[in-house]
């Protein structure tokens, strides 16, 4: 995983076609939220992702932290990489990669305050388990952990770069203006947006995705 660009949040088709045409990597649907409304059902959801073609690829994004209904939820949308974004213990992370070794699985790092330590063992006892880290800001007015337009201290996500065995992707309140210098100043993996390249009405919007996508490749050419 190198230089990846993922935008989260998918609507319906025509956004999925839009942001492909964009130059857009990942595509994630975050589903089974327990504080952010859902963007499209689940139904919706394996429509869309089928009309998704490599290299192109989407990502469930989910709170979900049992291996079973990780792997069942993964299978029914068909989809071969998650985003773990609820706490799971150890063991069930390991139980899904046991019975799942093709599943990419993607664990959050969510930055609330300085909680960098907690962050660092997670890192140390997660890392054997998943393919990738994701870090992403916590909102404590709302509880939501994601998509809350808000960056978190960059030097936390710095730092775990820096100690993690497994790729870092960076998020929380990257929009194009800002991204560019995330990505000199953290050296990630990948970097995501969701509200950062919508309009007020909730969709996104392609001229801001097309110059999201522009200034992290921008940025990934110069890190490299």
């Amino acid at each position: 995983m190198k230089n990846l660009i993922q935008i989260a949040g998918v609507i319906d088709k025509e956004e999925a076609e839009m942001l492909i045409r964009a130059g857009v990597d990942y595509l994630g649907f975050p589903l089974r939220l327990p504080v952010n409304k859902e963007d499209l059902t689940e139904e919706e959801a394996v429509d869309v992702i089928e009309t998704i073609t490599p290299p192109h690829r989407a990502v469930l994004i989910t709170y979900l932290n049992n291996a079973e209904e990780i792997i069942n939820f993964c299978d029914k949308l068909n989809v071969k990489i998650v985003q773990l974004h609820g706490k799971i213990s150890k063991e069930e992370l390991e139980k899904t990669k046991s019975l799942r070794p093709d599943l990419e699985i993607i664990k959050s790092l969510v930055v609330a305050g300085n909680n960098y330590s907690e962050l660092e063992k997670s890192v140390h006892a997660l890392s054997k388990w998943v393919d990738a880290f994701i870090t992403d800001t916590f909102d404590p007015a709302t509880g939501a952990e994601g998509a809350t337009g808000k960056t978190h201290d960059w030097t936390i996500s710095k730092k775990l770069v820096e100690i993690s065995p497994k790729p870092v992707i960076i998020a929380g309140g990257l929009n194009h203006t800002n991204v560019k210098k995330a990505i000199l100043e953290i050296h990630p993996a990948g970097v995501d947006a969701h509200t950062g390249v919508e309009t007020p009405n909730g969709r996104k919007d392609y001229t801001l995705v097309k110059k999201f996508v522009e200034e992290s490749k921008e940025g990934f050419a110069l890190i490299s």
